[in-house]
């Protein structure tokens, strides 16, 4: 080999390293960026969820997305995802009925007490023609789409003290620890109880000194905050079967070819499934963890419960912007 034919090859061999070297960024540059903006801990249930989300994208499309998970609202504020979402600057989060019916109204009555009944009614619900035709409604309303629903725990009553509570009635004159928006507090109220708004993090001292009587949350809240310490009976009203929707952006998703938007939604649903029945799982052993720290755990009359909080709700201003029939079509969901 003469010594111009070497310098040439050198050249040439350089010259294909380099192109190899500027060909990488852009190789992982193709790969389509999912971001996930979640306020849930770690050990959270919702949190692990998103694991699940990224394992089946990966199996079922191998090396087509990068999917980042950021935890603790570490990438955005609580409440802040929707918008986010909307123009462009979040691919994907989980987003409240509350959130969604500060835009589309007609949603508050997910937000109301005894409309969903147990977790399998909600994914019936939300699975079916109803919320179809909701879901169309936030897509054209908010930018996002829903993708798939996530079961978030049920509420249930616990007491300071025993009470004999079968009816809204039994639960007169006890202020009951609310979170402090109008929604809640109405909530409260149509529940028989004086609503009483306070802080989360003050609710363990009220319960032992007697500020409030009693407090409502999904039984993993009451054991996580250490409630069952200063309280002697939780009453399973199960007057709000609460979830939570897997949604991406309308522009992430719009981008994205019919194969790839089968499969992230596959993957949100793998998600849910996943947090459903884990959740689920966890809330049934809970009710035993409670009766052996010597709560009393009671069922009161949960359809005279039932009547009378949707009546509640019927005669006020939220009744009044749900869709004529609505209620009664999610009732007979069986």
């Amino acid at each position: 080999m003469t010594l111009s034919n070497s310098i040439r090859r050198r050249t040439l061999l350089g010259a294909a390293t380099a192109l190899g070297a500027a060909t990488l960024p852009a190789m992982a540059q193709s790969k389509i960026v999912l971001r996930i903006s979640t306020p849930a801990v770690p050990d959270d249930w919702h949190a692990k969820m998103w694991t699940v989300f990224k394992d089946a994208l990966e199996k079922s499309a191998p090396g087509e997305f990068d999917v980042q998970i950021n935890l603790n609202a570490s990438l955005f504020k609580q409440g802040t995802e929707p918008a986010a979402m909307a123009r462009g600057n979040l691919e994907l989060s989980s987003i409240s009925a509350f959130d969604i019916a500060k835009l589309v109204p007609e949603f508050s009555v997910f937000t109301a007490g005894y409309i969903v009944r147990d977790p399998d009614h909600q994914q019936k619900v939300f699975n079916g023609p109803i919320g179809a035709e909701l879901f169309k409604a936030v897509v054209e309303k908010m930018d996002v789409t829903p993708l798939s629903t996530v079961y978030l725990g049920t509420r249930q009553v616990n007491l300071r003290e025993v009470r004999n509570v079968k009816t809204p009635a039994d639960l007169k004159g006890v202020k009951l620890r609310m979170p402090g928006s109008k929604e809640w507090l109405f909530l409260g109220e149509a529940l028989g109880a004086t609503a009483t708004p306070l802080a989360f993090g003050e609710v363990y001292l009220g319960l032992k000194t007697g500020t409030i009587d009693g407090q409502d949350n999904p039984l993993p809240s009451v054991r996580a905050a250490k409630f069952y310490e200063v309280t002697k009976q939780i009453v399973m009203t199960s007057h709000l079967v609460d979830g939570i929707f897997i949604a991406i952006s309308n522009k992430s998703f719009n981008a994205l070819n019919a194969a790839q938007k089968q499969k992230v939604t596959a993957a949100a649903q793998a998600a849910s499934a996943f947090n459903n029945e884990n959740r689920i799982k966890e809330e049934g052993q809970i009710v035993d963890f409670f009766k052996k720290e010597g709560l009393q755990v009671t069922s009161p009359d949960v359809d005279a419960f039932r009547k009378s909080v949707q009546a509640t709700y019927l005669n006020s201003e939220y009744g009044k912007t749900w869709p004529k029939g609505l209620l009664e079509r999610i009732n007979a969901v069986k």
